[in-house]
């Protein structure tokens, strides 16, 4: 039996949200799976990833093939990384304590650059919430103004009328 890591799509309509599951190969997409691994939802910004780590690296080393965008997700979360890392721990090629140590390196660096993304995304949010406010304070003095220049013409008509009424009497 072949199975797969793959994506089950759930949700409604241009809201889809999806579970990583685990399902024989043959089995439909959105049915029978063999286990759920996580959820994945691509509608915040960043999308956010919820995935049971241990479960996934097992279910790799049993053999399971993940899907193109299941591969993707897995090498975000760093599933892959690890997958790697325990193949050269199997060839002799590392130890269990440099598997950690490489493996604890690369989970820093990517949550860095993760907040990094965060801290840049509500930075440029906050910039152009500013930039919207100070175009449309600019708009609402404009308005203001022509709204005084059309108030101020009248009343100089009205001042200008009772002064030659009284030049005229």
């Amino acid at each position: 039996m072949a199975v797969k890591i793959r994506l089950q799509r759930h949700g409604k309509k241009d809201q889809a949200f999806f579970h990583i599951v685990v399902a024989d190969g043959r089995a439909p997409r959105d049915g029978k799976f063999i286990e759920k691994l996580g959820i994945y939802n691509p509608n915040t910004n960043p999308a956010s990833i919820d995935l049971n780590f241990n479960q996934a690296l097992s279910w790799l080393l049993k053999g399971a093939q993940p899907t193109d965008t299941a591969r993707a997700i897995l090498s975000y979360k760093g599933v892959l990384m690890k997958k790697h890392l325990l193949d050269g721990v199997k060839k002799g090629a590392l130890t269990e304590a440099q598997v950690e140590q490489k493996f604890n390196k690369w989970v820093q660096d990517k949550e860095g650059k993760i907040s990094n993304k965060k801290d840049k995304l509500s930075s440029d949010s906050k910039t152009a919430n500013a930039n919207r406010l100070k175009a449309e304070k600019a708009a609402n003095d404009a308005k203001a103004a022509k709204i005084a220049a059309k108030a101020t013409p009248a009343a100089t008509e009205n001042t200008d009328a009772a002064a030659t009424t009284e030049e005229n009497a």
